[in-house]
């Protein structure tokens, strides 16, 4: 992939009854939520509690299958393929839009697909209009194939329409950016080594994860993913994490951290899964990761 050029875009309880059955309640630890409450107050928590070694496998606890998307069926980006859960016994689910980088079809990228949808979410992987297609058309092209999902797919009826997210390689890690922009109703964005002429996303409030590599030579961290993370207000809920050594291309084969910290992201703010919050605070550490910051969404 050579240095892409764009042009500049406009920016646009039932009380208890007696404080001798409460203290007969406490001395029993009834106090806690029985499962019924616990399933209410969290009405979009799908799979089982999460581990370490769940994120790190190759699948989630979701079986998946995927259908592909003609570019003559859809409108508004290049048709893709679309990975989905076969069982909806626990309900809907949140859906994700993926694009590929400058240059780059889905299938450079398309192992993130089916890794995700295992995990609980509906995915789209784009292919988009032009291989030459800019950020910001990028980033429409994102929100062009979420609203085809959501209302003209075969697997609409799988999704929750409200618990939307975008993602991207290079030039499709700055569109997911934009998309996050033109629509802050989205809730999470996930940039992966992201390029982008515009340095400022202080109108960003869409909880972003921003992954870079840091031997990246393309959109280098320096000048692309940090400048990202650190204009996107604090009062926005943001992580940056920093692959160690990795290069522009590491979203273009499997990488076990960057699916690891994806998919904890997509669950605590697609899903608003708390039992996730453990791999996002204080985050992720070891020999791959050179640096991680955030803003941790428990404080």
């Amino acid at each position: 992939m050579s240095s892409p050029t764009t042009t500049v875009r406009p920016r646009p309880a039932v009380r208890l009854a007696g404080l001798a059955v409460a203290a007969v309640l406490a001395t029993a630890g009834a106090f806690a939520a029985p499962p019924a409450a616990q399933a209410a107050a969290n009405p979009y928590e799908r799979g089982p509690a999460p581990t370490v070694a769940l994120l790190e496998a190759s699948r989630g606890p979701f079986a998946t299958a995927s259908q592909s998307v003609s570019s003559l069926s859809v409108t508004g980006f290049g048709g893709g393929v679309i990975y989905y859960p076969t069982s909806t016994a626990e309900g809907t689910f949140g859906a994700v839009a993926i694009s590929p980088g400058y240059t780059a079809a889905w299938s450079s990228i398309d192992w993130l697909g089916p890794r995700i949808a295992s995990h609980g979410f509906v995915v789209i992987g784009i292919e988009t209009n032009t291989r030459l297609d800019q950020p910001d058309s990028r980033g429409r092209q994102l929100l062009a194939a979420l609203d085809y999902l959501t209302q003209r797919s075969s697997v609409r009826g799988r999704i929750d329409a409200s618990r939307l997210a975008v993602s991207g390689h290079s030039m499709g890690g700055g569109g997911s950016l934009e998309a996050a922009v033109a629509r802050p109703s989205l809730q999470a964005a996930v940039p992966l080594a992201p390029w982008n002429l515009d340095k400022t996303w202080s109108d960003v409030r869409v909880p972003t994860l921003i992954i870079g590599g840091e031997s990246d030579s393309i959109a280098p961290v320096s000048s692309h993913s940090e400048p990202f993370y650190n204009s996107i207000p604090a009062s926005s809920e943001k992580a940056y994490l920093e692959l160690n050594g990795a290069s522009h291309f590491f979203p273009q084969t499997v990488n076990t951290p960057t699916a690891r910290q994806a998919v904890a992201w997509l669950k605590r703010f697609v899903d608003d899964d708390t039992r996730y919050e453990q791999f996002l605070c204080p985050g992720p550490s070891g020999s791959a990761v050179q640096e991680y910051r955030n803003t941790c969404p428990s404080a």
